[in-house]
């Protein structure tokens, strides 16, 4: 009899079985003649030889130990999905330089070595603090522009972040954000799947309460975008696959600028939430992608 594929879905130590989210995957492989299993990144008894495929689902603690998991990706590169190049690529924010470069309007953005150094918050509105490397929120703090002390909070949460060798990123707080929210766009195969309205997350000068010490607890609902934010996203994903080849998935998160107009805020190509409990089909969509 001939041997079913091997596909592991890579998580991590706080999730063996992985995110519920991400669980219905297993049977949804079994479904198109496929064994997958959930397989934590860093446990060093796992022989990932033994998979045809990796796919990258919830590792969600790599910004901690994040040259240990591009090494790890890079042991793994024939195999691992999304590659090892797109991996190294979207694991640092900085990337938005990139997109800025290549045309694409992003949320403006300062990244800043020197806490102490030039930086400028918004003139009004609040502005936003977060790691280049990060995910679920982690060392991201809302500041209000009004509050004297903002400009010193920030700076304490900048001196945090870099000196964890990392670049901190400032960003205006887009109001727009508490009414409409973000619209995340997600993607398998390089095709359109489904959208996602995200609430607002963050509250002035406090820091989220994490669940599973990983990530902030979101608002998440169905969100069918709009002409403008599908063709943005869809020119992102034209870019990101003529110089990477086709993801095998992806989420474009956009909010909506002062004018209106949507801008991105983050692309997220490591191990982004693909929300699939909002789009029934969605998960099944992924696993097909793998049957002969």
């Amino acid at each position: 009899m001939p041997v079913s594929p091997q596909i592991a879905l890579a998580t991590c130590e706080e999730l063996p079985d992985l995110d519920p989210d991400d669980q219905p995957l297993v049977g949804h492989f079994h479904k198109v003649g496929i064994e997958a299993t959930p397989a934590i990144w860093s446990d060093p008894t796992i022989n990932w030889s033994a998979f045809d495929h990796i796919i990258v689902r919830n590792t969600w603690d790599y910004t901690h130990r994040l040259e240990e998991f591009l090494a790890w990706a890079k042991m793994n590169e024939s195999r691992i999905r999304n590659s090892y190049e797109i991996l190294l690529w979207n694991s640092n924010k900085i990337y938005l330089n990139d997109l800025f470069d290549s045309g694409f309007p992003i949320v403006d953005t300062q990244f800043v070595t020197d806490p102490l150094g030039d930086w400028q918050s918004p003139q009004i509105g609040d502005f936003v603090v977060k790691p280049t490397i990060s995910a679920g929120s982690q060392d991201t703090m809302r500041f209000r522009t009004n509050d004297p002390d903002s400009r010193d909070k920030a700076q304490n949460l900048m001196t945090r972040i870099v000196s964890q060798g990392k670049t901190a990123m400032v960003q205006p707080y887009l109001a727009a954000v508490d009414e409409i929210g973000e619209t995340a766009q997600l993607f398998i195969g390089g095709e359109y799947s489904h959208a996602i309205r995200k609430g607002p997350l963050l509250v002035p000068n406090v820091e989220g309460i994490k669940e599973h010490g990983l990530f902030l607890k979101e608002d998440i609902s169905p969100r069918d975008p709009s002409p403008e934010q599908r063709e943005l996203a869809a020119a992102v994903m034209g870019y990101v696959s003529q110089r990477f080849g086709v993801p095998l998935y992806a989420r474009v998160d956009l909010l909506q600028d002062i004018e209106g107009k949507p801008v991105i805020l983050e692309l997220e190509l490591v191990e982004p939430s693909m929300f699939f409990a909002t789009a029934p089909e969605s998960a099944a969509r992924l696993a097909q992608q793998f049957k002969e």
